[in-house]
């Protein structure tokens, strides 16, 4: 079993900067990709942005420059530092995590909201 707990979303002016926080915690042996997602009412859930255990980063398109994802090992716990937000970042943000406990599993976070107001 595994929890994922996040924090760091709220309401902010457009151009602002927020700080998503995702920690794992539980059945644990290593952590493969780490990453955030985003939902907006009556859209498919999307990548923003995700981390590997080697370091490799992918974003998408529309947070390139602005967003950063990174991630403490030891903490098990991923980052995502938002800057220059916009009000189309406005979403439900999901942390996802792959752990590896023998095999590998994959987990989502709860959710936390992102308001961007313009």
């Amino acid at each position: 079993q595994v929890q994922l707990v996040e924090s760091g979303g709220g309401l902010v002016q457009a151009g602002g900067s927020l700080r998503l926080t995702c920690t794992a915690s539980g059945s644990i042996l290593s952590i493969n990709a780490m990453g955030w997602y985003r939902q907006v009412p009556g859209k498919q859930r999307e990548l923003v942005a995700a981390i590997t255990s080697g370091g490799s980063i992918n974003y998408a398109d529309s947070v390139l420059g602005r967003f950063t994802i990174s991630r403490d090992n030891a903490k098990n716990t991923v980052y995502l530092q938002m800057n220059s937000l916009k009000p189309e970042d406005t979403a439900v943000y999901y942390c996802n995590v792959k752990v590896v406990y023998w095999s590998e599993y994959n987990y989502w976070g709860q959710g936390t909201q992102v308001t961007v107001s313009s």
